[in-house]
């Protein structure tokens, strides 16, 4: 037990280890850029999305980060080239939960939960 701040061998020992080892994502990265997540993130090209790519590949509005209870989910909103997450592609209107470390990738850009 020396220097140690929390003894694990306790039940409370062992729960205050594992606080903060799921954390929830709070925001995304891409291009060297953080976006903190709101209630409701709209991803796309054109010009009124929250997070606007760059790029002929992705849609005018493209997909759609929605908070629900204390989760994220993705929606692919009817894109022309898909949304993938984690390489799979996602069906088009449906909610898919993201996680942290997740990678969505929009064309060619990827974005990930942190």
């Amino acid at each position: 037990m020396a220097n140690e701040t929390i003894v694990k061998n306790s039940p409370v020992g062992q729960h205050l280890e594992n606080v903060g080892k799921n954390k929830p994502a709070s925001y995304l990265v891409f291009n060297k850029k953080k976006v903190e997540l709101v209630a409701k993130i709209r991803i796309g090209r054109d010009s009124d999305n929250e997070v606007i790519i760059d790029n002929k590949l992705a849609s005018r509005h493209h997909a759609l980060i929605q908070k629900i209870k204390d989760a994220y989910f993705i929606k692919d909103e009817d894109s022309t080239n898909g949304t993938f997450v984690n390489g799979v592609r996602i069906p088009a209107g449906k909610y898919v939960k993201l996680n942290k470390d997740d990678k969505i990738t929009i064309g060619n850009m990827t974005l990930v939960m942190y």
